[in-house]
């Protein structure tokens, strides 16, 4: 998880929309088994590249996309540590629904997690790696029941979950050393591209509070309301439509490919970058709000021609 850059106070109009009878209601977002999912990654330990236990969770990951998946495939690539100069085997998880479809929307997450709990208040304890349950493995969590979810009906539309590796791996102040999975998938994307990105990071806190980051809403406002008016209309209280800080994660890659993408992140977390990042921190409740809402905005999203 990289910084937030700067915070803008913004406020928008947020658009009720109704869901209709084609959407989501007859499936539901099984929020326990999202969270027996962050528990499968935590329980593997640390999960930071070169690790056994990332290699451990990359089976593990593959596995579960191939329960639900129609084609699941590994892209790899190499990514450096430029505080240790190691240089690592990366892999990108890719599952999709649909592959022969022509539209296609894809929600991403990264899999990796910190190797070094550099915010940490023991700083003799600040080269440790952090178990990253809310940074790294709520994201993965919600992207793997909705995976199921799709499974069992049809949104109209292609999906693309795709699970980012390298993601944190970088030194505080070098924003060129995040984000490496999201850059290397963006760079060699093949038609057809995604109309539509939603990137979940941080998603898992128990005080769950979701604003509308910066660069979501500077570049992809249309998407971004989209998103937040289905929250609104689900009741779930945790989406908040005013503008929040800019924060580098994999979305800008996107951004920077000319496609509409949104960064879903509640970036107020005291255990950032810090070893207390673990499940205690992180609820149920929190991965369901967030599984309802994607989960309706696609079969909304499948509903237009």
């Amino acid at each position: 998880m990289r910084f937030a850059v700067y915070s803008v106070s913004i406020i928008c109009v947020v658009f009720i929309i109704q869901i209709g009878s084609t959407s989501a209601q007859d499936v539901e977002f099984d929020e326990t088994r999202a969270w027996s999912y962050l528990l499968g990654q935590c329980e593997l330990g640390p999960r930071p590249p070169g690790s056994k236990a990332h290699q451990k969770c990359l089976e593990y990951l593959q596995s579960e996309l191939t329960k639900f998946c129609d084609t699941v495939h590994l892209q790899a690539f190499m990514g450096e540590n430029r505080a240790s100069g190691e240089v690592y085997n990366l892999h990108n998880i890719i599952g999709k629904l649909g592959p022969i479809r022509s539209r296609r929307v894809l929600l991403c997450a990264h899999w990796d997690t910190r190797p070094w709990a550099d915010h940490d208040p023991d700083s003799e304890r600040r080269q440790d790696p952090i178990i990253g349950a809310n940074d790294g493995a709520s994201g993965v969590a919600v992207l793997l029941e909705l995976a199921r979810c799709l499974s069992l009906k049809d949104p109209g539309i292609g999906v693309d979950i795709v699970l980012f590796d390298g993601e944190d791996m970088g030194r505080e102040g070098h924003l060129d050393e995040y984000c490496l999975g999201s850059k290397w998938y963006a760079e060699n994307m093949s038609y057809p591209y995604p109309e539509a990105v939603i990137l979940l990071d941080m998603v898992g806190d128990a005080q769950l509070h979701i604003s509308q980051e910066l660069y979501s809403r500077m570049t992809s406002p249309g998407l971004l309301n989209e998103i937040f008016a289905v929250a609104v209309q689900l009741g779930e209280s945790a989406f908040d439509p005013h503008g929040g800080v800019g924060v580098y994660d994999d979305h800008i890659a996107f951004i920077e490919a000319g496609i509409e993408a949104v960064n879903i992140i509640d970036f107020d977390y005291e255990f950032w970058h810090t070893l207390a990042d673990d499940v205690d921190q992180c609820s149920v409740e929190s991965l369901g709000s967030v599984g309802r809402v994607i989960l309706a905005w696609i079969y909304k999203r499948g509903e237009q021609r």
